[in-house]
């Protein structure tokens, strides 16, 4: 979490991706056409780590529907009714959505009903 949108905000959190799943080649990661996405760094990391990156179409929201969806359960999940944060306990809040109650606890329709975790747990090799 930033103030701004910056390539190395983005490359820090594809580091911490891959190195939460132990550096596996041939994943796609998909991103908008943010500048931070455009940039050499992160094209750069992308290609080091045998990545494929796939963006969204200009102007075209539903490429990256579940991405959309997520920061939709986000706001209506676990902010929207909460009071007026500063930056620290917003981060807080994000990080426990994120890593207790979306990954690991909440079963989401589209992958089976299971919780995130579960199922690259069933999913991958």
């Amino acid at each position: 979490m930033s103030n701004r949108k910056t390539a190395t905000l983005v490359c820090d959190a594809l580091k911490m991706a891959l190195f939460r799943r132990g550096f596996p080649e041939g994943i796609i990661v998909h991103s908008d056409r943010g500048s931070q996405y455009c940039s050499n760094d992160y094209r750069d990391l992308i290609k080091k780590h045998r990545l494929t990156q796939s963006m969204s179409r200009k102007g075209n929201c539903w490429d990256n529907a579940c991405a959309e969806s997520f920061f939709h359960s986000l706001k209506v999940e676990a902010l929207q009714d909460e009071p007026i944060m500063d930056r620290e306990n917003m981060r807080r809040a994000v990080f426990e959505y994120i890593e207790v109650d979306y990954n690991k606890t909440r079963r989401h329709s589209a992958i089976g009903y299971l919780s995130p975790e579960n199922f690259e747990l069933k999913n991958s090799a």
